[in-house]
């Protein structure tokens, strides 16, 4: 069936894995992948895809609303799969007024401009909000984040994000919008721009740079293998319940400090380095404020409703993710000129 699907952020790194499956997967459908290509967006990211007759990159920001009516009303989207957003933690507790803009409006802009296009004519249309599972604050030593757990969020990051979630459900209760949510755990993978911990160190292992822990490295996340969650979101798209929130984890819960440790093996063992060469720039700085203890999901939910689960092990897809980014130096070279740099210098002074 002939559908125009409306990414957004879709230049990113999540976003690009998704994009790349819905052009290969469907080629019925005409997607369009919307990203405004700030410093996380990368049209090098979509480099195979990009002259395919089923796509079309569109730049702009999700917080234009005249801009997003026009879109709308061109293209008449069925679907729209909403990635859009600013994610860093970090980058929140420095610009937070940045997050609630992006994150907040930018939602609501979407969702209106979806609301006003078709009214009350829902049949066969669709919008998927994609969240966080910080949205649900922290965990202590045991338990889990389920689809009911309480939000709690701690950084101007979550704060925004699970806003974003509530004025979701708000539309779906208020309008009809017929929507479904997901909250996934940390994603790591190709693609991914290096302030986030597994790129960051993996180009410093190869430049031989100290690898910044936070405090003292105990923090626990569950990681998710982005190729993983974009599976997951085909699933969800096309077979999940209107109204529902879907939790996706990889069932990979690791202290930060230990994941390192894996982490400085591999490198070792895949640059010919002696082992234990890229441990010794592990080098231990102040605590960032408001970090969160543990984050693990709770996926039980998609794995029997819609049969998903990982494909790969942990150990697996981080080998996977650092053969990637030695083979791709020049990706990695491009990411990280300019701007970067002065990030990098204020941010792990």
């Amino acid at each position: 069936m002939k559908k125009n699907i409306l990414i957004t952020g879709g230049a990113g790194f999540i976003g690009s894995h998704v994009v790349r499956l819905f052009v290969n997967n469907y080629p019925n459908y005409h997607i369009v992948n919307l990203d405004a290509l700030t410093y996380a967006g990368n049209m090098e990211n979509l480099s195979d895809i990009e002259k395919a007759t089923n796509y079309t990159f569109v730049k702009g920001d999700i917080t234009d609303e005249v801009f997003i009516n026009r879109l709308f009303e061109q293209f008449q989207f069925d679907g729209v799969i909403h990635l859009a957003a600013e994610s860093h933690v970090d980058r929140s507790i420095t610009d937070p007024l940045a997050f609630a803009k992006t994150n907040i409006l930018g939602t609501m802009v979407l969702l209106n401009a979806f609301k006003n296009l078709w009214k009350d004519n829902w049949d066969g249309k669709r919008f998927y909000h994609i969240s966080t599972d910080e949205v649900y604050g922290t965990l202590g030593e045991t338990g889990l984040f389920t689809e009911t757990t309480p939000y709690d969020p701690n950084s101007p990051y979550s704060a925004s994000k699970a806003s974003s979630d509530h004025f979701v459900r708000a539309y779906g209760e208020t309008y009809g919008l017929p929507y479904v949510i997901s909250n996934c755990s940390n994603n790591y993978g190709p693609n991914q721009f290096p302030e986030k911990l597994i790129p960051l160190f993996i180009n410093n292992i190869i430049e031989q740079k100290p690898l910044p822990v936070y405090g003292d490295g105990k923090y626990t996340r569950d990681w998710l293998y982005v190729v993983d969650h974009a599976v997951a979101v085909d699933l969800i798209f096309h077979r999940g319940k209107n109204h529902e929130t879907y939790n996706i984890g990889g069932f990979n819960e690791w202290q930060n400090i230990d994941l390192i440790h894996l982490l400085c093996q591999q490198m070792d063992e895949k640059l010919g380095r002696p082992k234990g060469t890229s441990k010794q720039l592990i080098t231990y700085i102040k605590d960032r404020p408001g970090h969160d203890l543990r984050y693990a999901i709770d996926a039980s939910k998609i794995n029997k409703e819609l049969s998903w689960k990982p494909s790969v092990t942990f150990e697996q897809g981080l080998s996977k993710t650092i053969d990637w980014y030695l083979n791709n130096s020049e990706w990695l070279q491009h990411i990280t000129l300019g701007t970067y740099q002065e990030y990098y210098k204020k941010q792990y002074k």
